[in-house]
């Protein structure tokens, strides 16, 4: 379970941010946004992959006890989906620009897409840990 959401938060990113046209022109292929703001996009996206890759290798790592490897990579892999939510509260920022209110690709059933997959990637990463955690009892 952990290494599915690091694999889609080593690569997720990327794909929304950068390439996947419908989301891109939101973010690093907006012409109105300035390049202050596309370097912290291209920050996020980075950190997002450095982080799942970390989470990635500890889980495959042939050393140290694989329980306590997973749970150093599940608090690893869960930074970038916390910080959605630490983001969304500073003042003065949005989920999406204005200008991309009407967009269907930023809810799915009336929920804000950053904070419903933030919201499913921790619910897996949770559940992964209760379920290590009975297996050990």
């Amino acid at each position: 379970m952990v290494g599915v959401v690091a694999a889609g938060t080593a690569a997720g990113a990327l794909v929304v941010d950068a390439l996947l046209p419908e989301t891109a022109r939101q973010h690093m292929r907006n012409p109105r946004w300035p390049a202050h703001a596309k370097f912290h996009n291209a920050q996020y996206i980075v950190m997002s992959a450095l982080l799942g890759g970390v989470g990635l290798r500890l889980l495959s790592s042939p050393h140290g006890d694989p329980d306590h490897n997973r749970v150093i990579a599940t608090a690893i892999v869960s930074v970038p989906h916390v910080g959605m939510f630490g983001a969304a509260a500073f003042p003065g920022t949005a989920l999406s620009d204005d200008e991309f209110s009407d967009s269907p690709a930023n809810t799915v059933m009336g929920v804000e897409v950053n904070l419903l997959s933030a919201s499913i990637c921790l619910a897996v990463l949770g559940a992964s840990l209760a379920l290590g955690r009975r297996r050990r009892s």
